[in-house]
């Protein structure tokens, strides 16, 4: 064999290593985890825009009462139905959303005094109330969708401690419990839910004025509401953490599920 000749089988060897490389490397990105939810991109096309909308564009100098509504609520729909198509599954919650919204925008255009709002406002997260206490005896409990879920902790590694030490009963007391407090946030936003409604939306359905009061009542909803829940929530998981931490003698930084390898 000439030199040229093995200098032409090293560039063949060269290249084939190049292109295993290119394949391993496209075979990584396509496995890579899609991106997380923005919580701006949240905020704003469910909160802000729609609020905007709303209060400033519903006049009749500009969109209008009627349109003004159905283009508001078009952002939290459109949003809603862009997470279903990226994440190719539908998440309860999310489509309790959007059911929430249709109905708002149903009831508005046929113009129905505003006790009927207080009722939907305070239905939806009353119905997650009492579903998240009816799942406590399924094989299914919700506290396992909200926090006790491989997306936040590394629930193989849990549950091994949870053997080793016979802690298994203990925990399921603990979710149990969790389940409890989770029912009680939802609750807690239906009865603010009412009082909301009940002191903004003073005006007929398929009004100006309607309009902007719904604007506000979206805008405060996410202070008097959404905060409360948010803070009961994290009350939930330290609690979740700590009778982990207590009954598989793991800490923190061992149970989280960061994304990395074991």
């Amino acid at each position: 064999m000439t030199d040229r000749d093995t200098e032409a089988d090293k560039r063949i060897e060269d290249n084939n290593g190049i292109l295993t490389d290119t394949h391993q490397e496209q075979a990584t990105n396509s496995k890579q985890p899609p991106k997380k939810e923005s919580f701006f991109a949240n905020l704003l096309m469910n909160i802000v825009i729609p609020t905007l909308i709303l209060t400033k564009l519903s006049g009749e100098e500009y969109l209008g009462p009627t349109w003004g509504l159905i283009i508001a609520l078009a952002f939290p729909i459109g949003y809603g139905v862009r997470d279903f198509a990226v994440n190719k599954k539908l998440n309860v919650f999310s489509a309790l959303g959007v059911v929430s919204v249709l109905l708002t925008g149903g009831l508005s255009l046929l113009k129905l005094p505003p006790e009927y709002f207080a009722i939907k406002e305070a239905a939806i997260p009353g119905l997650l109330g009492i579903i998240t206490l009816i799942s406590i005896k399924t094989r299914y409990p919700l506290v396992k969708v909200f926090i006790y879920n491989d997306k936040v902790l590394k629930i193989d590694k849990v549950n091994a401690a949870l053997a080793q030490f016979n802690t298994q009963k203990q925990f399921e007391r603990t979710l149990n419990n969790a389940s409890l407090l989770i029912a009680g946030s939802f609750f807690l936003s239906s009865f603010l839910n009412y009082v909301l409604a009940k002191l903004i939306l003073v005006s007929p359905g398929g009004t100006p004025e309607f309009n902007v009061e719904l604007g506000k009542m979206t805008f405060w909803s996410y202070f008097v509401i959404a905060l409360p829940m948010m803070i009961i929530m994290m009350g939930t998981l330290f609690y979740v953490f700590r009778s982990i931490r207590t009954l598989t003698q793991l800490t923190l930084e061992e149970v989280i599920n960061d994304g990395s390898a074991e």
